[in-house]
Formats: C-alpha cells, structure tokens, sequence
C-alpha cells in the first residue's frame, strides 16, 4: 500500500507537533524542517485542525499545538480521514473487473490485505511514535521545553 504525500505531511506535522510537547510551532518551521512546500503544509494543518488534531492559536506569537493528547491520535485514524481512496489498486473498483475470472478473489484479498495494514496502524498512537522523544527533538531540530 502506498500513502498519498498528503497522509505523509499529515503524519510529519502531528510527528513534530507532537515533539514540541505543547509548545506553539509554526507551519513555517515544519516546512523548513522536513523541506516541504509551506502552502501545500498549510492545506494539511487546515484538515488537521477541522479534524481536531491539531489546535491553532491566532495573531502575533500564535501557531499550531497538538488538539488532543498523542495517546487519542490513532495513526490508524489518520490515514482513514486523510486517504482519500484506500483501495491497492484503482482499477480493482471498476464495474467490469468481476467479469475475469478469478479477479474477484483478488479483490478480496487485496480489500482484507487493505483492512490489515490499517488495523496494524489503528495499534499504534501518536504518543508510540513520540516515546523516543529526546532522539526525537533532536532529530528535527527542536529545543526541549523550558519549565
């Protein structure tokens, strides 16, 4: 299965949202940090943050924090609300596929292989891909919460 770029920067921004602890952070320093168009991360965090996963904060000093607690973001979850078509293959969905012989199998497994990738994610939150915070924030440039 392979994930649309959206889904990505989806996962990156709640990633790195996630390793600020908290503290505001800004579309402008997600972009910089995994080089990213900025505009097309600002569509991401605009879905994020109607889905209430993300919490925007208006005006001078304002910026983007996580809308939930890590350990209620199911990646599972995200994948489904930001993939827009989960099927293996496009052409799988088509009226005529059934007429070949055996195609029908294949797309039933292809749907039950689709259901098990999403059910392996829907085992993991947020807070799993945060637990080595410290490497973490290291990794993506970030300074530890003061206080």
């Amino acid at each position: 299965m392979r994930l649309t770029l959206w889904t990505d920067y989806a996962l990156r921004t709640l990633i790195y949202v996630g390793a600020k602890d908290g503290q505001l952070t800004t579309i402008a320093e997600i972009a910089e940090s995994f080089d990213i168009s900025k505009t097309h991360l600002m569509k991401v965090v605009n879905q994020l943050a109607q889905q209430g996963y993300l919490e925007t904060v208006r005006g001078k000093g304002g910026g983007i924090r996580l809308g939930r607690a890590p350990a209620r973001i199911a990646i599972g979850e995200v994948v489904r609300e930001t993939e827009d078509d989960l099927a293996v293959l496009g052409c799988l969905s088509g009226p005529g596929f059934c007429r070949i012989e055996g195609c029908c199998v294949l797309r039933g497994a292809l749907r039950k292989a689709t259901q098990a990738f999403l059910e392996t994610l829907d085992g993991y939150t947020l807070a799993d891909l945060l637990a080595p915070r410290a490497k973490l924030a290291s990794r993506l440039g970030i300074s530890p919460a003061l206080g």
